[in-house]
Order: C-alpha cells, then structure tokens, then sequence
C-alpha cells in the first residue's frame, strides 16, 4: 500500500472569530482529510500534506487556539484497512455526487458548465490518495459529455450561418475579436449591424457583447471567450489569442500574457484611427489575421479547426 504513514492535525479553536472553524474546516475538506474525532483530522503522510497541515497550526494560533501536528503510525483502534477504505468511501460520495450533477444537466449541457464539473473532477482526484472506485465511472461519464458538447458545437454553428449579427456602436477590443472569430470560424459571409443598445431587437438578429446578447460576457470571461466555449472550438491557438483578448478587455492579468500589451497598442492605434466601425472591423480582421497565424507556427502540425 503505498502510504501507510500518517498524519494527525489535532486542534483546538477559539469561538471567536466565528469563521475560523469553518474557514479551517473547509480547507481540510478541500485537501481530503478525514475527521477521526472532533478535532482531529488524518491524512496519508507526504511532505506536500505536512505544509498544508503547518499553515492551518499558524493559522489556528495566530487567531488565539491551538494546534498540533502529528507524524503516527496507528496501532490500535482502527486499521490501515479500514482508513484506506474511509478514504476511497469518502471520494466515492464525491464523484457519484458529480455525476449526479453531470447526468441531471447532460440535455443542457454547456462549454462552461462542462468546464466546471471537469475542474471539480480534477478537484476530487488531487485528494483521491487511494484509487476510489468511483473514479473510472465519473471520468467516463464526463468524457462521454465532453464528446456531446462537441458535436452539439458544431451543430450550433451551422445553425448560426446566414444570420446577421449585431453589436454596439464603437467597436473596441472585444468586439473586433470576437466579429473576426465569427466571419472566420462560424460564417464567412456574416453580416454586422452597429446599433444604439436600446434599439428594438429585429427577427432572427445575434447580439453579441451587449447586456441581454446572445453572446457576451459570461462569469470572468469575455465575449470572445464565451463564443469560443459555446462554439465549441477546440485549437490552441485561438486559446492563445483568447487570452490576450481577456487580459486586455478584463484587466485582471488572469493570463498575464506578454503579448496582450503589444496587441493593445495595435488596437488602440486602429480604434484612434478609424471613426467608422466597419473600418476598425476590416483593420482589426487583419490584425487577428496575423495574430492567430503566429500561434499556429509556434504548433505548426496544428490544423485549423473545421468550420
């Protein structure tokens, strides 16, 4: 068995402030600890477990309670069996909960809510210390989901050929992107309306990058980043150019890339330059042109992906 070594966290926490039991209480959730008693938690030994361990003692005493970490070898009480089993047990409820989660949104199943689950997945694993069982099935599940979703892309995209696509008036960052990434990736010969936000919705119009769109701004991402999610568009390279447009129009350095800075200056000059929104269109189309283009060398066996 490959640990058979533990550690024990024992505490003793203040009433006050209040949060401290749950804030620490959930942190030993996140990093898979068990609860032998109140008070003391076991994880596998490792050294990795043993900092995480350390900062909740430094955080337990700098509140005004206590807190102790033990190295131990169990003897008695319970055996390494019967931990190991607690273990996988505990896990196991976590991923049959996420494929509850997964099986009750698969008929409406999104990019980014697909997203999410695969990341609590990857949660999960990163504290399954013993190979629950559960794991294979989930993981199939998803995969199996992750498969839907791409095929559900390409048939949304189909379905938006032929439309006319509507955005605000003064197109800047976001905008330009995400109108390059429609004309090349969803319909070549797509048709762009600049409008007052407040006008009237016209029939079988797209809205993009606009309160109420059909494409803008979901949770901490751009539009460009929501089209590429519900689109469905897996290449690496129009991630790249996904990020840049992020941290240029969010400016919270989520992606830190180097190249974001450069690209806004490009941009700033084009939208300086250009009063009319179809000029900063075709300049900007240009630009990503170019953009998208030297990603794909840096992976120069990449295909483009299927429009």
């Amino acid at each position: 068995m490959a640990d058979t070594g533990w550690y024990l966290l024992i505490h003793q926490l203040p009433t006050k402030p209040i949060y401290l039991r749950a804030r620490i209480g959930e942190t030993l959730a996140r990093l898979g600890a068990l609860a032998l008693k109140n008070s003391v938690y076991v994880l596998p030994r490792h050294a990795v477990r043993l900092e995480d361990l350390q900062r909740i003692v430094e955080e337990a005493k700098a509140s005004g309670g206590e807190a102790y970490v033990a190295s131990a070898e169990i003897v008695a009480g319970i055996s390494t069996e019967a931990l190991v089993r607690r273990f996988r047990e505990a896990r196991d409820a976590d991923y049959d909960a996420l494929s509850v989660e997964a099986r009750d949104a698969a008929d409406s199943m999104a990019p980014a809510r697909l997203a999410r689950l695969q990341r609590k997945h990857s949660e999960i694993e990163a504290i399954d210390f013993f190979g629950a069982a559960g794991r294979r099935k989930s993981k199939a599940l998803l995969a199996s989901l992750e498969r839907q979703v791409k095929e559900s892309g390409k048939d949304e995209r189909a379905a938006l050929k032929g439309r006319a696509w509507v955005t605000r008036r003064g197109v800047q960052i976001d905008r330009i992107a995400s109108a390059w990434l429609i004309r090349r990736f969803i319909d070549p010969a797509a048709r762009f309306r600049f409008i007052d936000p407040k006008a009237e919705r016209a029939p079988g119009e797209l809205r993009f990058d606009m309160v109420g769109g059909d494409f803008t701004h979901e949770e901490d991402r751009c539009t460009f980043e929501t089209l590429v999610r519900r689109i469905a568009l897996d290449d690496p390279a129009l991630n790249s150019v996904a990020e840049a447009v992020h941290d240029i129009d969010i400016k919270d350095g989520k992606f830190a890339r180097p190249d974001a800075p450069g690209v806004q200056q490009v941009v700033l000059g084009i939208v300086l330059d250009c009063a009319n929104d179809e000029e900063r269109l075709q300049r900007g189309f240009a630009l990503f042109d170019n953009l998208y283009a030297s990603f794909r060398m840096r992976n120069p066996l990449q295909k483009e992906v299927s429009k």
